[in-house]
């Protein structure tokens, strides 16, 4: 095991029963290595295709300290756990080779990354760090919905930058709850307009799955734009 001073991840946000771990994504050899020793064979094979060593760093320490969070919380050991993955390539933790009842979900942006662990059906996070320089009405145009991009052309300076990365992350984690990837456009759908003027937590619904509701929750803070979600029961 990681001795704890050496440990790139902590417990960041409680949210309803959603633990929320941050990740330090910063170069280490160290930390890297010790991320290798705690991945199975198939999980150091697939590092190993990473041709960028950034995709790699990402990979190796959030699947690592995915790993020691599921096997602490199912109490078992790091090796005893394996993945399976749904249809649309969400992955699933198993233990003994069967499913456990323990969903989770992980991004990463820049230096950052997040993994979200909850005893719920579906669960989605995501992490931005807000990169200044891009095209935000052009891609806003592709992915945001018509009150979305409205609000995205009025907005200026940093308050666009803020707004792009915080509509962004609240998009991504929604459709990353719900486990279908970018077979759903992200254009389709429209974030509770409460939270389009600030607000920052909601329910949400998708327009083609009217029955679930979702929680939304906006977790930005200075160092990146950040959004978790999940299926609430009825």
């Amino acid at each position: 095991m990681v001795p704890i001073e050496n440990l790139w991840w902590s417990p960041w946000r409680e949210v309803d029963g959603v633990t929320v771990i941050h990740v330090n994504l910063a170069p280490d050899a160290m930390r890297e290595a010790a991320a290798v020793s705690l991945l199975d064979d198939s999980e150091r094979e697939r590092s190993d295709r990473f041709r960028s060593v950034r995709a790699r760093r990402d990979f190796v320490l959030c699947r690592a300290a995915l790993r020691v969070s599921l096997a602490e919380r199912l109490s078992c050991s790091c090796g005893q756990l394996s993945f399976g993955f749904l249809e649309h390539g969400k992955p699933y933790a198993m233990l003994a080779d069967r499913s456990v009842d323990v969903a989770f979900n992980v991004s990463h942006g820049g230096r950052h990354g997040l993994i979200a662990i909850a005893d719920k059906a579906c669960v989605g996070v995501d992490v931005e760090e807000r990169a200044p320089q891009r095209d935000f009405d052009g891609i806003g145009s592709l992915v945001y919905g018509p009150e979305e991009r409205r609000l995205l052309g009025i907005a200026s300076g940093q308050e666009k930058v803020q707004f792009f990365y915080r509509l962004w992350s609240m998009k991504e984690a929604l459709i990353k709850a719900l486990g279908t990837g970018f077979a759903l456009s992200p254009s389709g759908f429209e974030v509770p307009e409460p939270m389009l003027r600030g607000e920052r937590s909601g329910v949400f619904r998708f327009p083609h799955l009217p029955s679930q509701a979702w929680w939304i929750q906006d977790l930005g803070e200075p160092r990146f734009a950040a959004a978790l979600s999940y299926r609430l029961t009825s």
